[in-house]
């Protein structure tokens, strides 16, 4: 059966101080929606998303055990078993391999996909469309790992890339495509981020996944043996009395790594399973940063954009992100140009655009109660 599971565990620091230890980006209700007139948060966004790809009952969160009543009161279905609560974040593989775990325990054919909870997709239905189709590739031969291509649209270094190769036999027909992947290439400089847009052959990594909960669980036995012996003594207990106190006292323990190191680049280079990709015709915005967060809002003539219940003036000023977390509060702006600004009760952000991504820098330096 057709399983998946949101990975909703990122920390989110380009993204203080609206993003909090205890509030991280995927919780925070700020995304406008068309016909909404409230914000919307990134995890309720992405789980809508599965709306007839997966029945409401085999879909599960997996995320920090800390985050549990927050998501229940935003994501009511997403209570109990639906929600993987990891009592400390240990990367994605294992936030993968605890879902294939736990989905293996209670269907061992499930086949289930695997997606991120920062990430805004449209349209929809071409979201979906590529969806059943990774579906189909796993559901016909369960050694397949199918990952998602999206088609890049700037030379981007921050995002990872997928090389294609040949169409995958008996799909050739099946749209938007699936193809057999030639190589995993990380967060590549400028010059080489350019060569790959160029040649036509590399898309963008989209960190969405449809694996076989069995093949997973085996390519954690051969690839990282420690997460999968910790994985399997948690599932043994999950239907027992001792469930949580297992999980708490082995989870910690398991190694810290990323499933893109730890199985699909071992996993390519390895004869028992084969990766395929397949495109995603969409528009796809991964919201890590707020340069990311601004092109989900509308500029004014000059081109300063606003966001929260706050106000904004501004006088000789343009291009810069306003964003307002105090009803009633207003902030000013005088001849600035290209900056960030963020305004909460407790801590206030300003800086250029051109150095958002140094903002981890700066968190760092942060009081841990303001992080």
């Amino acid at each position: 059966m057709r399983h998946a599971m949101i990975m909703a565990g990122g920390a989110g620091t380009r993204l203080w101080p609206l993003s909090r230890q205890h509030l991280p980006k995927q919780l925070i209700e700020f995304i406008q929606v068309s016909g909404q007139s409230t914000p919307a948060s990134l995890l309720e966004l992405s789980a809508r998303r599965l709306e007839g790809i997966v029945p409401p009952e085999r879909r599960c969160i997996c995320t920090g055990e800390r985050y549990r009543q927050v998501i229940e009161a935003q994501l009511p279905s997403f209570a109990g078993d639906r929600l993987l609560g990891e009592p400390a974040a240990r990367d994605t593989v294992n936030a993968v391999g605890f879902a294939a775990a736990v989905f293996e325990t209670i269907d061992p054919d499930a086949v289930f996909a695997v997606l991120t909870a920062d990430q805004l997709i449209e349209p929809q239905s071409a979201f979906a469309e590529s969806m059943d189709l990774g579906f189909r590739l796993v559901e016909d031969d369960p050694s397949r790992l199918v990952t998602f291509s999206i088609t890049p649209t700037h030379p981007a270094t921050g995002y990872g890339y997928i090389q294609r190769g040949e169409p995958v036999p008996g799909f050739e027909q099946d749209k938007p495509g699936a193809f057999s992947v030639r190589e995993f290439k990380e967060k590549p400089d400028l010059t080489t981020a350019t060569s790959y847009v160029t040649s036509g052959e590399y898309g963008w990594n989209a960190g969405m996944f449809v694996f076989s909960a069995r093949t997973f669980m085996d390519c954690l036995k051969r690839f990282v043996p420690e997460s999968h012996a910790g994985l399997t003594k948690i599932a043994k207990a999950w239907n027992t009395p001792q469930r949580q106190a297992v999980l708490d006292a082995v989870y910690p323990t398991l190694p810290k790594t990323s499933v893109d190191y730890a199985v699909m680049e071992p996993a390519s280079k390895d004869d028992k399973v084969s990766i395929c990709g397949v495109d995603m015709r969409i528009q796809w915005l991964d919201v890590g940063s707020w340069p990311s967060y601004a092109q989900t809002l509308e500029p004014d003539a000059d081109g300063n954009q606003h966001s929260g219940p706050g106000s904004v003036v501004s006088t000789a000023g343009k291009n810069n992100l306003v964003i307002t977390s105090t009803p009633g509060h207003t902030v000013g702006l005088l001849g600035c140009e290209d900056l960030i600004v963020v305004q909460t009760k407790d801590a206030t952000l300003v800086m250029p655009k051109d150095r958002a991504e140094a903002l981890k820098d700066l968190h760092k330096l942060v009081p841990d109660d303001l992080k």
